[in-house]
């Protein structure tokens, strides 16, 4: 236990105080928290093994949904059982390695996660604008190197943040008011001027956020465009209920993060306590919540899931 005991003056290591003014409730806080984290991997783990074992949903939707769910997972486990260790056992060391892998892996997947859902928007609208070529334009081989160009740009566009906070002097009093380590949580612990780490982290959101979001209102704009020249309303609920479950995906994941991200930068008024907790949801309602989408508004996927609930 010594290990987890040092003080925050530790040159090597850093503390994470958890919810600041919440301490005396975190043991409370974590029950929904594990709830949540547990009934995401749940879930998600279930998508992924309906759609390995059944060889009719191994079509370019479902392989992106698996892409989904992978980032789901990774998003979550990257920070929530640290967050549970505070919360539990009181174990708020970490150390500057550790921290800085934290950053890195958790913005990492949540770049690639916003690859994944464009990528899926992009999937509607070939799948509803031109169904004909449906088949060639998106094959599985084609997804996952559109799956692999978002990996790669994921880790190019996410690398130079830990190794920035890397260069920065950091005060002896290295205390993080947060559950793990998020970019500019870390920076602000720093003495030194993080004028372009607040730039770099700002640019990752128009680069990834921006960008992203944008080509997927796109992608709406043109299924919206298309589904009003068709004349049966029958052919239009259906189109448009396709694009249902991606839609909620992307406003839960999209107003989450940006609500996060913008409270951390320019919230100033608002309390510390209400802004972790904020920016611990967007890590856990979204891998919590997405399967569960996806498997109720999917019925090919519904009746698979319920074939092994009912073997079970």
């Amino acid at each position: 236990m010594a290990v987890f005991n040092r003080t925050p003056s530790d040159p090597s290591t850093f503390i994470l105080m958890g919810i600041p003014g919440l301490e005396a409730a975190h043991i409370w806080i974590s029950i929904p928290f594990s709830m949540f984290y547990l009934i995401g991997l749940l879930g998600n783990f279930t998508v992924l093994f309906v759609v390995g074992k059944e060889q009719t949903l191994h079509k370019p939707m479902y392989l992106l949904l698996c892409m989904l769910a992978v980032s789901d997972i990774g998003m979550s486990t990257s920070t929530v059982p640290n967050t549970l260790c505070i919360f539990w056992f009181n174990l708020k060391s970490i150390t500057v390695g550790g921290c800085l892998t934290q950053t890195f892996f958790l913005h990492t997947i949540y770049t690639m996660h916003s690859a994944v859902l464009m990528t899926m928007a992009f999937d509607r609208y070939v799948a509803i604008c031109n169904p004909l070529r449906y088949a060639t334009i998106l094959s599985n081989t084609r997804i996952a190197n559109l799956g692999l160009v978002g990996l790669i740009r994921a880790v190019l566009l996410i690398l130079p943040m830990p190794v920035l906070l890397s260069k920065l002097p950091f005060c002896a009093n290295r205390i993080i008011p947060h559950t793990y380590c998020d970019h500019i949580a870390v920076a602000k612990t720093s003495c030194g001027d993080i004028t372009v780490n607040r730039m770099y982290g700002l640019v990752i959101v128009f680069l990834v956020i921006g960008l992203d979001l944008t080509l997927i209102v796109l992608s709406y704009g043109l299924i919206i465009r298309a589904v009003l020249r068709i004349s049966s309303k029958k052919a239009h609920e259906k189109a448009l209920n396709t694009c249902t479950a991606h839609i909620c995906v992307v406003l839960i994941s999209y107003i989450s993060v940006l609500f996060t991200t913008l409270t951390h930068r320019f919230g100033q008024g608002i309390a510390p306590h209400v802004h972790i907790i904020l920016a611990n949801l967007y890590v856990l309602l979204p891998p919590m919540l997405n399967p569960i989408i996806y498997g109720v508004k999917i019925k090919e996927l519904r009746d698979k899931v319920g074939k092994y609930i009912c073997r079970m």
